[in-house]
């Protein structure tokens, strides 16, 4: 991709090329494709355990050095889903996942290369479900249950898909909805294909790779201002991390925008040595969460009633987040 920067050689690109073939990976799942890489390039047998972090470092500042050129870049983030392999062992870092994301398009409008336009509206069905009819001021959920998921399958009348993207000739058509079978399946490979995850308990979220993948065009879209002219942010981040928190634990002050990941929260209360919230420094409750726990937890579900609705009451109100937030309040 790049011949003549210095020090780029063929383990490089072949590194580069598996990397671009997963889209993302952690440091184990690393460890072996260099072992293999470098058995063939220095001639000896590399075991894994011989690849060190630092190692593995610079491969990935080299390809992100040969891949910039063409809007790409890659990224780490920190998952905030606890795997059910961790779940006994929570004091155990999560891994952190490393993806190739496009750093100036429209992420929707690359994923049109794959999915058809009525797809895609799905998609987007989909995160306004997860990021404003079920993430409001009472219940911060962001997640959705495959029912709930599939029971967007159909598209509210007037809704309409751009078809060009040349602003001088804009056009538009009316988007199809899609039979459940086909959302059914389309759910299928978006989690195959590092988009959504399910948890044990069936709910649908992003990906660490779909979140450092979507994260410009999520805060661009959500935080916006709602009808009355106040300010509304949906996209959170963690105090600690300054990363997009989907899963984690709020204020008690509904006003606070003190949010903290599991995984930082840890570290972050170690360091302080006490439970205050980073930005108010009230003290930490422990049981206001945000994410699944948001709907799961009983505390939290007894409070919001809205949450209790039937997947088909909540997909008929996709688009009305906005209105049912003033609501709730």
């Amino acid at each position: 991709m790049v011949e003549n920067m210095a020090g780029y050689n063929d383990s490089n690109r072949a590194f580069l090329q598996a990397f671009m073939a997963r889209s993302s990976m952690t440091f184990e799942d690393a460890q072996p494709i260099l072992a293999a890489i470098l058995t063939v390039s220095e001639g000896r047998t590399v075991d894994p355990d011989e690849i060190e972090k630092d190692q593995f470092s610079d491969f990935i500042a080299a390809a992100n050095t040969a891949v910039s050129p063409f809007d790409l870049e890659i990224r780490s983030l920190l998952p905030q889903v606890i795997e059910p392999a961790q779940q006994d062992a929570p004091a155990t870092p999560p891994k952190r996942v490393y993806a190739l994301v496009n750093t100036t398009s429209d992420p929707l409008t690359q994923l049109a290369t794959t999915y058809s336009p009525d797809e895609i509206a799905f998609l987007k069905r989909l995160l306004d479900f997860m990021f404003a009819k079920n993430n409001t001021r009472l219940c911060e959920g962001m997640v959705a249950s495959q029912m709930q998921a599939v029971s967007l399958h159909k598209a509210p009348s007037g809704e309409r898909q751009s078809t060009s993207n040349d602003s001088a000739q804009s056009q538009t058509a009316a988007v199809q909805s899609l039979r459940m079978t086909q959302a059914e399946t389309l759910v299928i490979h978006l989690i195959e294909e590092g988009w959504l995850q399910k948890s044990a308990k069936g709910y649908l979220s992003l990906t660490p790779r779909a979140l450092m993948e979507l994260r410009g065009w999520l805060v661009l879209t959500y935080n916006d201002e709602s009808f009355d002219g106040r300010a509304v942010e949906r996209i959170k981040f963690c105090a600690a991390c300054k990363d997009i928190i989907t899963v984690g634990q709020r204020c008690e002050d509904r006003d606070c925008k003190g949010r903290l990941h599991d995984h930082c929260m840890r570290n972050f209360f170690r360091m302080q040595q006490a439970e205050k919230c980073p930005l108010c420094k009230a003290d930490w409750p422990g049981d206001n969460f945000v994410g699944e726990r948001a709907i799961t937890n009983p505390k939290q579900r007894n409070t919001v009633p809205q949450q209790r609705r039937s997947s088909s009451a909540a997909s008929s109100a996709v688009g009305e987040g906005l209105d049912d937030e003033e609501d709730e309040e």
